[in-house]
């Protein structure tokens, strides 16, 4: 549903859908293709993303499906470029609070 009815926007390492979902709380889904890497490299990225989002989920709106992809370029980043990426596409999303 998200994928189909949600919208999507991209920058460097992420791809982020988002979809109202009528709750009063936040669902969070993470992608990482085996494109990415090994079962490794994709668990860590998985890890950082969750992290990420875990420690600034009070900034974002709530009532939210949300699908995060992790693209090929975030492999071998750190946790600080992955959040910054995360808040980016939040903030082109307008799901952050004021």
């Amino acid at each position: 549903m998200v994928y189909k009815e949600g919208k999507s926007l991209a920058n460097r390492y992420l791809v982020l859908y988002v979809k109202e979902n009528g709750l009063e709380k936040n669902r969070l889904g993470i992608s990482v293709s085996k494109k990415v890497g090994n079962s490794i490299v994709r668990h860590r990225l998985t890890r950082l993303i969750r992290e990420s989002y875990r420690l600034q989920e009070d900034m974002f709106n709530s009532g939210l499906d949300m699908v995060v992809i992790a693209r090929v370029n975030a492999r071998e980043k750190c946790y600080e470029e992955i959040s910054r990426a995360l808040m980016h596409l939040g903030k082109l999303h307008g799901v952050l609070k004021k």
